[in-house]
Order: structure tokens, then C-alpha cells, then sequence
């Protein structure tokens, strides 16, 4: 029975961190919810399930939020802004196009925004198109409700989200200009690709130095960043695929020191999240497979 447990359960894993760490915007705790939800399905006579996926799912679901509410907690006393772990992620990611666009950084800081069963209703709803019913047994809620909750879900995620479709080319092509602004100090050019309300984001968790409040607006963006290029002139950006789009990664001696991620609307940079606590960056190492 252990051995048929585990196999179902590694069939689905993608599946269940996949919803997990959309839930929490953490992979760590992503992590813990699939230890958690494995110390439950092996107590499960499976020949009492009918539907195994559905079963995992209901289970990881019911542990994330669980999570998801002790991270609100921790997230009122973290120092500085809070950003979503970063993933080097496979490219079979970036090729699933919604769901790329769904575990983007700047879609993640759109579900921070969302109480934690709107969060969990929208993510099994509009990513894994789980039907009202399985939504509703895995958040403890009538379809009814569920339905109404995904409605409101919906609307409030449809008024912050990026403003349009963005072409992968269309992004390649503002990182790799973003990358030649900072290695070249071409303040103009820089200016030339943000636009006028980006908004830049810094996550150094205590433990390095970030931007300790979002710094709005091109100009000051630009002023901070000029300020932050002495310290670059021995760094080594590169790009890289980050949560399904291009983004960049800063090495000092070898070291990955941060992780920055953009989001583009209509062709301008209006959002640079720039990750540096080092605790975040440990699922920068190796490419980590999600699945809907």
C-alpha cells in the first residue's frame, strides 16, 4: 500500500506545489504544505478514494490556507517589502503561456492582495479550472459561495493584473535593454524603458540592504538605481527564466546575490522587483517543475 501511495502521490507532486506555492507565494512553504499533505494521504486506504488528484488537491488546499494565515501573521512583522520567493523555472513553464502568466512575479503580488479562501477559489478556479464542487469541498464552503467568491475573486484580480497580453519577445527585449541600462549607466535609456508610475520593490528580509518602501515614479526609480551602479561595476547580470518569464540575476564573485524581475505593460518596465534575501533564493539553485 506505501508503495502505491507514494507512486500517486509523486505522479501529482508538480500539481500539488504548483497550487501550493501559488497559494503562498512561497516555495519554502510551499514545501512544508507537501510534507504535511504526504504525512496525511499515506494514512488514506486509497481503495476508499475515488478520485486521487481531486483527494491530493482537497488536502494541499486545506493545508496552504492554514499556512497562508500564519504567513499573513509573519508577513505583518517582516522588515521592508515582502516579495514572492523566486523560481528558476523549467522551460516547458514559459512555453504554458497561462500559466506562466499566472505564477509571474507580478501576478503573485496581485494575489497578495486577496483574503486566503478568495486567493485559494481564484488559483483552483481561473488556473486549474476545478469544478465549483471540488473547490467547495476543499475550502469548506457551499458551490453557492464558492461561486459568488470566485466572482468577486475575479473582478478584483482583473482590475490589477498587467494591463495586456505581453509578448514573450516583447519581454526579452525590455530585460535585455533594462540589463544594458544598468551595466552602461545609460541613465537615459533607462528612463526611456520605465514607465512614468514604475514602481520599484526591494525584498532583503533583514538581512541585506533593499529599498525599505516601494520608491514610485521614473525618476526616482532611475536616481536609485544610478545610485546602486558603483556598486555593480564588479556584479554579473544574466538573464534568466524567473517564475515562467526573462529576468535577471546579479552574481557577486560567483555568488547569487539578487534576483530581479520585471513587469512590462504596453512595452515599458512598470514594476522591478528586486529579491535579495538570501533565504528566498535557495530555488534559484535548480530549475523547479510546475504543473496545472
Amino acid at each position: 500500500m506505501a508503495d502505491r501511495s507514494t507512486d500517486v502521490f509523486v505522479t501529482h507532486r508538480n500539481l500539488l506545489f504548483t497550487i501550493a506555492y501559488e497559494m503562498l507565494g512561497s516555495a519554502a512553504d510551499a514545501e512544508d504544505v507537501l510534507q504535511e499533505t504526504w504525512l496525511r494521504w499515506v494514512d488514506v486506504d486509497l481503495d476508499d478514494v475515488q478520485n486521487h488528484r481531486a483527494y491530493l488537491v482537497r488536502i494541499t488546499t486545506r493545508q496552504a490556507l492554514g499556512r497562508l494565515r500564519t504567513l499573513g501573521r509573519r508577513k505583518e512583522s517582516y522588515v521592508g517589502s515582502w516579495l514572492p520567493e523566486p523560481l528558476l523555472t523549467a522551460p516547458d513553464v514559459a512555453e504554458d503561456v497561462e500559466l506562466a502568466d499566472n505564477v509571474s512575479m507580478a501576478m503573485l503580488l496581485v494575489l497578495e492582495t486577496l483574503a486566503p479562501t478568495e486567493r485559494a477559489v481564484f488559483v483552483l478556479r481561473e488556473v486549474f479550472d476545478l469544478a465549483y464542487g471540488e473547490i467547495a469541498e476543499a475550502v469548506g464552503k457551499s458551490p453557492a459561495a464558492v461561486r459568488q467568491i470566485a466572482h468577486r475573486a475575479r473582478e478584483h484580480v482583473a482590475a490589477r493584473r498587467p494591463r495586456g497580453p505581453v509578448s514573450r519577445t516583447e519581454t526579452r527585449d525590455a530585460v535585455a535593454a533594462f540589463q544594458h541600462a544598468i551595466e552602461t549607466g545609460d541613465l537615459q535609456r533607462l528612463l526611456d524603458i520605465l514607465s512614468p508610475d514604475v514602481v520599484l520593490l526591494g525584498d532583503g528580509g533583514g538581512i541585506k540592504q533593499a529599498v525599505p518602501n516601494p520608491i514610485v515614479g521614473a525618476d526616482r526609480v532611475a536616481r536609485v538605481l544610478a545610485a546602486g551602479l558603483p556598486n555593480l561595476a564588479t556584479a554579473t547580470p544574466a538573464p534568466a527564466q524567473v517564475n515562467g518569464y526573462p529576468a535577471l540575476t546579479v552574481h557577486f564573485d560567483g555568488a547569487l546575490d539578487t534576483v530581479l524581475a520585471l513587469r512590462i505593460d504596453d512595452g515599458l518596465i512598470t514594476g522591478i522587483y528586486a529579491v535579495r534575501n538570501p533565504e528566498k533564493l535557495s530555488h534559484m539553485a535548480e530549475e523547479t517543475s510546475l504543473r496545472r
